[in-house]
């Protein structure tokens, strides 16, 4: 059989992690495509290699027309340009870690082939562990820390994963490409884990027919939140400071269309639900120790640099 997979640099580091998602079916909030070309571009990676997508996927399905096909442009008679399907990793440094960055498409045949090449090239780099991305509508409060599952390929796993204000999930149903590659992954006792952020989403259509819904299309404050704890779980260093930025921005757009609704649309009492969802949601942010030391220090720096008598 012909190699699936072509790997042109091979990056040597004591530490070696990576981070991978899929423009695929369980990609809310953009978290599985959005947040690795973020960090591809923030860390400026180079691509090392990539899974040869021949094999992989449908050019069509009857009756659909479109929605398979790959996108041409034509100028004058001649192609300019056309899509492809692509799984490429990249590479960078980070705090001194080695960090691989995979974006891919989910496969639509041949997954077990699929998954074997992309665990190839993690044995193949010595990779301690993987992380994969998932994103999954659901209704909470947009202005809380995101709920984040998990899902691991091996038992020793949980006692570590258990720190980072993680729910174990209890999911039954179909799989996703990271689903099914945390069951690859342990039959080659490769530790990968598979972490789905929940993306708000409000359907207002049992209030009214003329507005469906509201959702995060992009989802900066899960993007962050994820992104804490891999720092944390990997000793990666990066610089979340836009991304948190990007987070508090969110969070006032929403507000500000929350409001537009309840002048607009006043029926569907949008405040009045989402105060709903806030006194039945339980907030779990992440909040490892050595940033309470930090942030317990700073203030007793800044009291300390108080001259006595001065208000508090």
């Amino acid at each position: 059989m012909a190699k699936l997979f072509e790997l042109w640099d091979r990056p040597e580091a004591d530490e070696l992690y990576m981070i991978a998602g899929w423009r695929q079916w369980a990609d809310a909030g953009d978290v599985s495509s959005g947040l690795p070309e973020y960090l591809i571009n923030q860390t400026l990676a180079r691509t090392i290699g990539e899974i040869k997508a021949d094999g992989f996927y449908l050019f069509q399905i009857p009756g659909t027309h479109h929605l398979m096909r790959p996108e041409i442009k034509l100028e004058d008679g001649y192609r300019k340009s056309i899509t492809s399907h692509t799984n490429t990793f990249y590479y960078a440094k980070a705090d001194g870690k080695g960090l691989v960055i995979f974006l891919g498409e989910e496969p639509h045949l041949n997954v077990d082939q699929y998954a074997e090449a992309f665990l190839d090239i993690v044995a193949a780099l010595g990779i301690r562990m993987v992380a994969t991305l998932g994103g999954v509508y659901g209704a909470m409060p947009y202005d809380k820390a995101r709920e984040i599952s998990c899902i691991y390929s091996l038992p020793r796993m949980k006692a570590n994963l258990a720190h980072y204000a993680v729910k174990f999930s209890d999911y039954e149903g179909g799989s996703t490409i990271g689903t099914y590659l945390v069951h690859k992954a342990e039959e080659r006792g490769i530790e990968l884990v598979d972490f789905y952020a929940f993306v708000p989403n409000y359907d207002f259509s049992h209030f009214s027919s003329s507005f469906q819904g509201l959702r995060i299309e992009r989802d900066f404050r899960a993007w962050y939140d994820l992104m804490h704890r891999f720092n944390h779980l990997f000793g990666l260093g990066i610089n979340l400071s836009e991304l948190r930025k990007l987070s508090d921005e969110l969070v006032v757009s929403m507000a500000l269309k929350i409001d537009e609704l309840e002048r607009e649309v006043p029926q569907l009492e949008a405040k009045a639900y989402i105060a709903s969802l806030a006194e039945e949601f339980t907030e779990q942010p992440f909040t490892p120790l050595d940033d309470v030391w930090e942030r317990e220090l700073g203030d007793l720096l800044d009291d300390m640099d108080d001259p006595p008598g001065s208000p508090a």
